[in-house]
């Protein structure tokens, strides 16, 4: 089972992997956080089916913050190539994606990539704030 979802900046990227750590119990397999000029599209794979109370807690919480989004094409194959063990760095370079996290929800990696990127950029802009 995995989710899709489109969110327009880095705070609420960052709800989405408190959110997952809040909840030890959902059996996610990885989490791929893939920035775009406009936005984030952050994809939530589960290793078992969730009942239909936790699938509509998790599809509502994430409909609260993001769009469900069905990724381009080069979005996808960059998707793919993570989940069948490429190298991030890899992916980058074959998709031109930014992949900024992928596997454990990683909240450092988001802050991080944002803190990088802003301080290149010398302002913020609204997609990492």
């Amino acid at each position: 089972m995995e989710y899709i979802y489109y969110l327009a900046n880095a705070s609420l990227t960052l709800r989405v992997v408190e959110h997952l750590h809040r909840m030890p119990w959902f059996p996610v397999r990885f989490m791929t956080v893939i920035h775009q000029i406009d936005g984030w599209v952050v994809k939530v794979k589960l290793g078992r089916a969730l009942d239909a109370q936790e699938d509509g807690d998790l599809r509502a919480f994430l409909n609260e913050l993001g769009i469900p989004y069905e990724p381009e094409v080069r979005v996808r194959m960059a998707m793919w190539g993570l989940e069948t063990g490429q190298s991030p760095i890899e992916v980058m370079r074959r998709y031109q994606v930014a992949v900024v996290s992928h596997g454990n929800p990683d909240r450092t990696e988001i802050e991080e990539f944002r803190k990088q990127f802003v301080q290149g950029l010398g302002y913020c802009p609204e997609t990492l704030a």
